[in-house]
């Protein structure tokens, strides 16, 4: 068998106090997020201190989203109340993040008089990225996997990953997420310095449809997946989130070509005077 990656260690001890590499991975994740919003700030008109106001509102309500989300659909394993506080175990519901990171942004544009859009634009872009990076923080608590994988040829990494406590290979869905990711980051960062992606919201609505479609297939292949029945949540909101994106790019192509056909108003003529023949 390949042992590779037979132990990977979850964390490391300092000054007694245990750190775990997912909390670390996830809080780098925020930064370089904040970091990268910031070097995009004036795509959108916005200054750089705006961005360090608006990642006091997102950030906690991110993570405070993100942990709802997440034991809400585990309430029968969270039956100890003070486990649920503790996010540095594992236990992140991106949609979860996704919509208490949303409510932050209205609050905020609410409060400042900005634009949604234009801050979902710039956010977009630094969102996947924190997305891939964090995905990392799975490899290290060993969670987000696929699949049994039991032919002894497909078992290596990237592939799949050996999970340690079931003595198993499974599909590396965490990394097949990361890597779609990282992808997806690439292509919003050429689409939002595109005249064409200059109308507010169109970046990040192939934020949507991008991930989404990424989402919606690699969700499929996971054994951990959030369920409510027999539909697996996440799926559900990856076709909710495809549907959307391609929403808003069809509403404004047809807004767009309706406003060419409107023919623009003429510029008013001079009008001669002629001269009368002095007598």
């Amino acid at each position: 068998m390949n042992t590779f990656m037979l132990s990977i260690p979850s964390g490391f001890t300092m000054f007694g106090l245990k750190i775990n590499f997912y909390g670390i991975i996830s809080a780098l994740s925020y930064l370089l997020g904040v970091v990268i919003t910031c070097c995009l700030s004036k795509k959108r008109g916005l200054k750089t201190e705006d961005i360090i106001t608006l990642a006091c509102y997102v950030i906690p309500m991110a993570v405070i989203g993100a942990r709802i989300y997440y034991v809400l659909f585990r309430l029968d394993y969270y039956t100890n109340f003070v486990d649920v506080f503790k996010i540095w175990e594992g236990g992140l519901g991106f949609y979860g993040g996704l919509i208490g990171g949303a409510l932050a942004v209205v609050i905020y544009c609410a409060i400042h008089k900005k634009n949604f859009l234009a801050i979902a634009d710039i956010v977009a872009p630094a969102l996947i990225f924190a997305q891939g990076l964090g995905r990392w923080g799975n490899f290290f608590n060993q969670e987000a996997y696929g699949y049994l994988v039991t032919n002894p040829n497909l078992q290596w990494f990237p592939f799949a990953v050996y999970i340690e406590k079931l003595g198993e290979w499974h599909l590396a869905t965490f990394f097949y997420e990361s890597l779609w990711n990282f992808i997806t980051f690439a292509v919003l960062m050429v689409l939002i310095n595109k005249v064409k992606f200059k109308r507010n919201g169109m970046v990040a609505a192939f934020y949507f449809i991008l991930y989404g479609i990424g989402r919606m297939f690699i969700e499929g292949l996971r054994t951990d997946s959030l369920y409510l029945g027999p539909i697996r949540i996440s799926q559900l909101l990856s076709v909710l989130f495809v549907i959307m994106g391609i929403s808003y790019v069809l509403f404004n192509a047809i807004k767009n070509k309706k406003a060419q056909k409107i023919p623009s108003p003429e510029p008013a003529q001079e009008t001669k005077v002629e001269d009368e023949d002095k007598k």
